[in-house]
């Protein structure tokens, strides 16, 4: 319901998950190339590897990167859903550095695309 959100909550729990799949992934942050790396697989992110992730035997790494990209949709959201109610929301360092990352990812590839 609109205006009764409550996006600092939100953010810091969205940043808490990211700041932990980022400890089990061993993602350093403050690598910006890295970080960038991991924004373009993300945005790169297929169906398929949610079956991969799910396959037999377990592979965590896996399975916290495709949390990892889910997150990386449900900060974005959060983010604009916030926006349109006026209210600048973001995380912290990870959040700052994930969110920074995609969004280059994102310009890239929008200026890979014709006309």
């Amino acid at each position: 319901m609109a205006g009764f959100e409550n996006y600092s909550r939100d953010a810091a729990e969205i940043e808490a998950e990211i700041v932990r799949k980022g400890i089990a992934l061993n993602i350093d942050w403050a690598d910006e190339v890295e970080v960038r790396n991991l924004a373009r697989e993300a945005v790169n992110h297929l169906a398929d590897d949610v079956k991969i992730a799910a396959s037999a035997p377990v592979d965590y790494a896996m399975l916290a990167k495709v949390e990892l990209f889910g997150l990386a949709g449900v900060m974005l959201k959060t983010m604009e859903e916030s926006a349109g109610e006026g209210f600048e929301s973001h995380g912290g360092p990870a959040w700052k550095a994930f969110a920074k990352a995609l969004w280059a990812e994102a310009k890239l590839r929008s200026s890979d695309t014709p006309s």
